[in-house]
């Protein structure tokens, strides 16, 4: 590997349309080497000053540091939310030939 950290990040979308259309353009734009789509997420959380209770598609995006400025800048762009969460947790370990795979499938093409 180049020495670019992998990031895992999260974030939630509100149906499955959705998810997938946002899934499409991240990898599809480079930003994002796999993004895995898991359904049936409950989520709990407080938005306007009330609890609120929705049902949701959670995302799991696969990119690289940095990749991340640009993922962060685009994500709004694509998202129904006014504000979407999107969390990144650095990945420690894993298999060197898949961190590679995310290198690769991220970097720009030139």
């Amino acid at each position: 590997m180049d020495g670019d950290a992998i990031l895992l990040c999260l974030c939630s979308c509100p149906d499955a349309t959705s998810a997938e259309q946002l899934a499409g353009a991240l990898v599809g734009e480079r930003l994002a080497a796999c993004i895995n789509i898991v359904p049936g997420l409950r989520s709990v959380f407080r938005w306007q000053g009330s609890v609120q209770r929705e049902s949701e598609v959670l995302l799991l995006i696969k990119t690289t540091r940095s990749r991340y400025p640009a993922l962060q800048a685009r994500l709004p762009q694509l998202h129904p939310y006014e504000l979407p969460e999107l969390l990144a947790v650095e990945s420690v370990v894993g298999l060197p030939a898949y961190l590679q795979w995310v290198v690769e499938s991220t970097r720009p093409v030139e």
